[in-house]
């Protein structure tokens, strides 16, 4: 079937999940993440998108993808122009992940034309980190170790993860205990328990960084048993 000519840029935010087979359009495509991310392969050649960095696919280019669930996409099929004739990698700024109906797709392809090139780079994949790390929550977790799991060097993964989760590692580390010990508490297992499940020195130091990150005490979190 069909499809018309594009003429003018066209914005769309879509939704992707699965492996989609290799293609191409008549149009170029640029295209970067809102959520989540989505690997491709490009002429051959593996890319991928995420929060931090978009990718331009000239038409003509035959291209196939895989999106883990939930990933949203924002797409420009733009019309032949100068920016869009050839593949590029391109920073995608904190400021471009808000989007409404009522955004002119030409004024943010132009953005994006003007945005600093990325030069390829190792795929940060956030889910295979946090589902390392969240099944070794008692042990230490050094933002240089967390770097080994991607094999980046600690300052490159520092501002890597940083770009793609707004958080650093260890901000990010601290939130993901004190998730898992508001469920551990709430379920009723002791504070001495859940700190040593969770890697905390000791009970005192759990409590003292619930009230301090979550404003909780811990006896408010546990349920109460159950008499009947």
């Amino acid at each position: 079937m069909a499809h018309a000519p594009v003429l003018v840029p066209l914005l769309s935010v879509r939704q992707y999940s699965g492996e989609h087979a290799a293609h191409a359009h008549d149009h170029a495509q640029v295209l970067y993440a809102l959520r989540g991310r989505m690997e491709l392969e490009v002429n051959g050649r593996a890319a991928f998108v995420d929060t931090a960095c978009g990718l331009v696919v000239p038409a003509g280019t035959r291209h196939g993808f895989l999106a883990l669930p939930g990933a949203r996409l924002l797409v420009i099929d733009a019309p032949a122009q100068p920016g869009v004739e050839r593949i590029r990698r391109f920073a995608v700024a904190p400021a471009q992940l808000g989007w409404s109906a009522s955004d002119d797709a030409a004024a943010r392809l132009q953005q994006i034309l003007q945005a600093r090139r990325v030069l390829a780079r190792r795929a940060i994949r956030p889910e295979q980190v946090a589902r390392t790390v969240g099944a070794a929550l008692h042990e230490p977790w050094p933002t240089a170790r967390m770097a080994a799991l991607c094999a980046l060097s600690t300052q490159r993964f520092h501002a890597r993860w940083r770009e793609l989760t707004g958080q650093t590692p260890q901000a990010w580390l601290r939130a993901l205990r004190l998730d898992a010990a508001q469920r551990l508490l709430a379920r009723g297992q002791s504070l001495e328990a859940t700190a040593l499940q969770l890697g905390y020195a000791s009970a005192s130091a759990l409590g003292f960084a619930l009230r301090r990150e979550r404003g909780l005490g811990a006896r408010g979190l546990r349920r109460p048993p159950d008499c009947s």
